[in-house]
């Protein structure tokens, strides 16, 4: 294990940079500074943590800093990314990775070529309900999987606590699905691979007007995307920025049985229990992918190809609507 390393964060756009400042100096990294092309968020975020603020993108690259924390809008990886990985930097990067799959390929020849770590946050993988359900799956309990059910919902738009730039068709490439349903896409491609098929419902429901401030109605704050694989299995992967006290929702079904898990909490009903609901202890999570990405401890499920396969699902989603 490396000890952690000298970071700096370039962007404050996502609602995250905070969330992973304070756990890269929790972790004991020493944050060299942060970059912001808009001077406000940049000097809040600078002076929120204590720390120093970069003039330039160009002086954050020429910095001591050994990793990038990279928050940027999400249509600007295809910039900041190669650029952090030429300046011979590990990256570190909020999903998705891109907003289309030319992109996300280059991104990814570009991490390759200059041979740098590269981790994409994927933080429900290792989380230990998860790991119970993988458990599950691959002793063959519930037989050949052929549903899987995810719902992963918060109250972003009518509580009034997104940011309104996550509106911005240019910067996001979408709403409710592109960001908070990429935990369910990359949980699908995880445990059941990729799909064959998508047909996606999307639909905006807050408006200017109704409390609301104002954003671009094409970008969706409901949204259920619809997945088919080869052998007939379906995953359904519901998320929104509407909707309150919803608890995430996993469901999976199988030939010899079933598990759910509400807010953490997995059961099971197999042919092994005799068909009756037994509840099965969550297993010891594994570190952040944050955590990982400081000290080099690097689990699969969260390198560059896994950020690609997400780019193409939500492709998929968006293109099939």
């Amino acid at each position: 294990m490396e000890k952690p390393m000298k970071v700096a964060l370039w962007g404050a756009w996502h609602v995250h940079a905070p969330q992973y400042l304070k756990e890269a100096i929790g972790a004991g990294a020493t944050v060299v500074g942060v970059y912001d092309k808009d001077a406000a968020r940049k000097n809040a975020i600078a002076e929120q943590f204590g720390v120093p603020a970069f003039a330039t993108a160009e002086e954050l690259l020429k910095s001591d800093a050994e990793g990038v924390i990279v928050c940027t809008a999400t249509a600007e990886h295809v910039k900041v990314i190669p650029a952090v990985a030429a300046a011979g930097k590990a990256v570190f990067t909020e999903k998705v990775l891109a907003l289309t799959e030319a992109n996300a390929l280059a991104i990814k020849a570009a991490v390759e070529k200059a041979g740098v770590r590269f981790v994409i946050s994927y933080p429900d993988l290792y989380a230990g309900d998860v790991k119970a359900i993988r458990q599950i799956l691959d002793a063959g309990e519930i037989g050949q999987v052929n549903y899987f059910r995810f719902r992963n919902c918060h109250n972003g738009s009518t509580g009034r606590w997104l940011p309104p730039h996550f509106y911005d068709l240019a910067d996001c490439g979408g709403g409710a699905m592109i960001d908070l349903g990429a935990h369910g896409m990359y949980l699908t491609r995880a445990l059941f691979g990729m799909p064959k098929a998508y047909r996606s419902a999307f639909t905006h429901t807050y408006r200017e007007g109704e409390n609301a401030f104002a954003c671009d109605a094409a970008v969706e704050d409901n949204a259920v995307t619809v997945m088919t694989f080869e052998g007939g299995a379906i995953a359904v992967n519901e998320t929104g920025f509407v909707t309150v006290d919803c608890p995430k929702n996993i469901e999976i079904g199988g030939t010899r049985g079933y598990i759910r898990c509400m807010s953490h909490k997995v059961s099971k009903s197999t042919h092994d229990t005799e068909h009756k609901w037994v509840d099965v202890p969550a297993e010891a999570p594994d570190p952040s992918p944050l955590l990982q990405f400081l000290t080099g401890d690097v689990l699969p499920g969260c390198g560059i190809d896994d950020a690609v396969d997400l780019t193409r699902m939500m492709c998929g989603a968006y293109q099939n609507r």
